[in-house]
């Protein structure tokens, strides 16, 4: 008998008949059945465990909402073109095709495009950005730079064809043309921030003084737009290269009401491209006026300076004493003084005379003989102690020579001399080199010395008109403090000094006009 539910071959009976396929299989049908059906879809919701791109660079998350999770995946090609990257908690709108990964039988979407989902998103994700940013000290305001006031050179980084870029370059070339370095970019668009911040980057590399001259300012401008328009300029990257800049940067982002994260590491922020290249460069016109003004003041202040120099020179000249009046009292004390010379001379002169009679009237005939007698007795009884004298210094002058004779017996006296000569005639030039330059470098320095005296001693004050008054110690005077009446007094001048006496003491100055009273004491000297 054959058991029920077991076929004859002893394998069991199949309880339908339905098809047998493998996992494999299965897993195919599955997939080609979910990708058929589904296809292209859009899908919202939360991303999470994403842990950034793996090794090799694809994206592995999963989006999930209150009731549901689904695995989602971002090629290495297409995340290389994602406008925005995926975050942690970040709820999104995806769009990409439903599919089944047969290894751990889960169904997934391969992601092509990433939206945050609606500018709530955006506005989150900015704001942790942002705090991400200011946390690091890049917004801090000692980072940022004074910008220059008179730039040479200015880059704009900008979309070469849009309506900013003229409007900058009209508004500089109005107020103050300099040269302007454009560096295109795409201000919108999946790319726009990292061009941005790439021009930033190589305009701060450009060499100083090269063929394209790195600039002095930088501007960073772009019109107005939407939160997702203006996406670009809140680049984390363009935020760290603005930071970066060595060269002050003035971000002009959007219109007066428009903020980016740009705005906020950039050294200054115009409310709009105008005002950037209003505040990049002065106004050449003002310039020109108030250097004017201040020519025109300088000139004024010079004018007055020489007005107030010529009057007090007027004034002081007012307060010199005349030369005739300084000049009075030394030319009457000289033309007295003259005048006792002469006496003095004539009295000097008859005074030899008298003395040169009475010494020839004592020179007679008869006391010339008896002194030439004198004399002569003299002279013949010293004549023989001469001779004898004259015998023994010869005599003590030989036996010396004999002695020295005797001592240099060992060398003859020939050779000695001949080397004594050579060593003369070879010193000889050199002691009448030393001798010339001592004499030249003692004459230079006597002459220096002269001239140090000369300009150091009083002797040159006095020629020039002055007098030392001197007490009858020989002690100079400076003042009239210590002069009584009747006191012998020197004067000395450039040519010589005056004996005078002191007739009053007086403790006021007298008039520039009046001479000085004193009185004749003696000879000038």
């Amino acid at each position: 008998m054959v058991q029920d539910g077991m076929s004859r071959s002893g394998s069991p009976k199949p309880t339908s008949n339905a098809l047998e396929v493998t996992v494999t299989e299965l897993s195919s049908k599955l997939k080609k059945t979910v990708e058929d059906t589904f296809g292209y879809v859009r899908v919202r919701g939360e991303i999470s465990g994403f842990r950034g791109p793996h090794s090799s660079g694809h994206c592995y998350f999963s989006l999930k909402d209150e009731r549901a999770r689904l695995e989602a995946v971002i090629w290495r090609g297409q995340a290389a073109k994602l406008k925005h990257m995926p975050e942690e908690g970040l709820e999104v709108v995806t769009s990409g095709k439903l599919t089944t990964y047969p290894g751990s039988s889960k169904y997934q979407i391969v992601i092509d495009n990433l939206e945050p989902a609606g500018a709530g998103a955006l506005m989150a994700l900015l704001e942790e950005r942002r705090k991400k940013l200011a946390a690091e000290g890049l917004f801090e305001p000692e980072r940022k730079q004074l910008l220059p006031f008179m730039p040479r050179v200015i880059g704009v980084v900008t979309s070469p064809t849009g309506a900013v870029i003229r409007d900058i370059l009209h508004r500089i070339s109005d107020r103050f043309p300099v040269h302007v370095i454009v560096w295109p970019v795409r201000v919108q668009g999946e790319t726009s921030g990292r061009e941005v911040a790439n021009g930033v980057y190589q305009l701060n590399q450009l060499p100083i003084g090269g063929p394209l001259p790195r600039p002095d300012l930088i501007i960073v401008a772009r019109g107005g737009g939407s939160l997702e328009d203006l996406w670009g300029f809140n680049d984390e990257a363009l935020v760290r290269a603005a930071a970066a800049s060595m060269v002050p940067l003035i971000s002009a982002v959007g219109h007066e009401t428009d903020w980016t994260l740009i705005d906020h590491a950039a050294d200054w922020r115009a409310p709009t491209p105008t005002a950037a290249a209003e505040k990049a460069v002065p106004v050449k016109a003002d310039l020109q006026a108030h250097i004017a003004d201040l020519g025109a003041r300088l000139r004024g202040s010079l004018s007055r300076l020489s007005t107030k120099n010529r009057s007090d020179i007027r004034a002081l000249s007012r307060g010199l004493k005349k030369p005739d009046n300084l000049l009075a009292l030394p030319r009457r004390q000289f033309d007295e003084a003259s005048g006792r010379l002469n006496r003095s001379l004539v009295t000097r002169i008859e005074k030899a005379r008298d003395r040169f009679a009475q010494g020839g009237g004592r020179l007679t005939h008869h006391s010339l003989t008896r002194l030439l007698s004198r004399n002569g007795e003299r002279y013949s009884a010293l004549a023989p102690r001469n001779q004898r004298a004259l015998k023994e210094f010869v005599q003590y002058r030989r036996q010396k020579f004999d002695g020295f004779a005797r001592l240099v017996r060992t060398a003859p006296i020939e050779s000695r001399i001949a080397v004594a000569n050579q060593t003369l005639a070879r010193l000889a030039p050199q002691l009448s080199t030393r001798i010339d330059s001592r004499l030249l470098s003692g004459g230079e320095k006597l002459e220096r010395n002269t001239r140090l005296l000369k300009s150091l001693s009083y002797q040159g004050v006095l020629d020039r008109g002055f007098a030392v008054v001197r007490d009858a110690k020989d002690t100079p005077l400076t003042g009239i403090k210590s002069v009584k009446a009747g006191n012998n007094l020197t004067i000395e001048m450039g040519d010589g000094r005056l004996q005078v006496v002191a007739a009053q003491k007086s403790i006021k100055p007298e008039p520039a006009t009046k001479s000085a009273k004193v009185k004749d004491q003696g000879s000038l000297f």
